[in-house]
């Protein structure tokens, strides 16, 4: 079997799990009325520029970006709403209460990339499987998104899982940042290495490591990276 094979074998072997695994909350998210009265007014806002493929594939990917962190906070008792989406924006899920450390905060805000990643794929699988062109461009913008995701400034999903990061941990995220970079010149990561370095260098760090954030979020760096090299195709079937 090729590299390329065994690369899409694994590929696909994760996203059906992801979608078989995670089926039932993702369903329970759209009986939320406002949920699903944000979602189609996103998607009606997008359908004007994109079309309704393109623009139902958005929101979907946003959806299950968002569910990943309601999964987590769901595990760690931690009340929040539903997510609701702000069309040009995407969506924001309101915490009632905060997570009591800062390895949960770093849990709950790289679980939405986390499965922002496994909507990626799974859309991807789907575009290799039809070579239908929208699929491919929906796997793209979600690799961008989720990536972009993890810049660690502000209230985005990178900063909360740098906050359980020491100083040391943090250097390593910007070394992988930098090979990824150099692997695929996207330039995204510049951003992102910028602002990984100046939280390495500046911000406060954790006293104890993290491996299991420093691992969740090299991971995502590392495949939402490849990903934003996939060429886009035209969107029409």
């Amino acid at each position: 079997m090729s590299a390329h094979s065994a690369h899409s074998s694994s590929s696909s072997k994760f996203a059906l799990l992801f979608v078989l695994t995670k089926a039932k909350l993702l369903l329970l998210g759209l009986t939320k009325g406002g949920t699903l009265f944000s979602m189609l007014l996103s998607a009606g806002v997008y359908w004007t520029i994109w079309g309704w493929k393109f623009a139902f594939g958005i929101v979907l990917s946003i959806y299950i970006h968002e569910m990943g962190h309601v999964q987590a906070l769901q595990r760690y008792g931690i009340k929040a709403t539903a997510p609701m989406f702000i069309p040009g924006i995407g969506a924001v899920i309101r915490l009632k209460q905060y997570p009591a450390t800062a390895r949960e905060d770093a849990r709950v805000g790289l679980a939405g990339p986390l499965w922002g990643l496994g909507a990626a794929l799974t859309a991807y699988i789907v575009y290799r499987a039809t070579g239908i062109g929208v699929w491919g461009a929906i796997a793209h913008f979600g690799a961008w998104v989720n990536l972009f995701n993890l810049v660690p400034v502000w209230q985005l999903d990178g900063a909360r899982g740098f906050r359980a990061l020491t100083r040391q941990q943090r250097w390593i995220a910007v070394a992988i940042i930098a090979l990824m970079w150099f692997v695929t010149s996207e330039g995204l990561l510049v951003l992102l290495g910028i602002a990984a370095a100046a939280a390495a260098g500046f911000s406060r760090a954790a006293d104890e490591p993290d491996h299991t954030a420093l691992l969740h979020y090299a991971f995502l760096v590392g495949i939402l990276s490849l990903m934003t090299r996939i060429a886009l195709p035209a969107t029409g079937p």
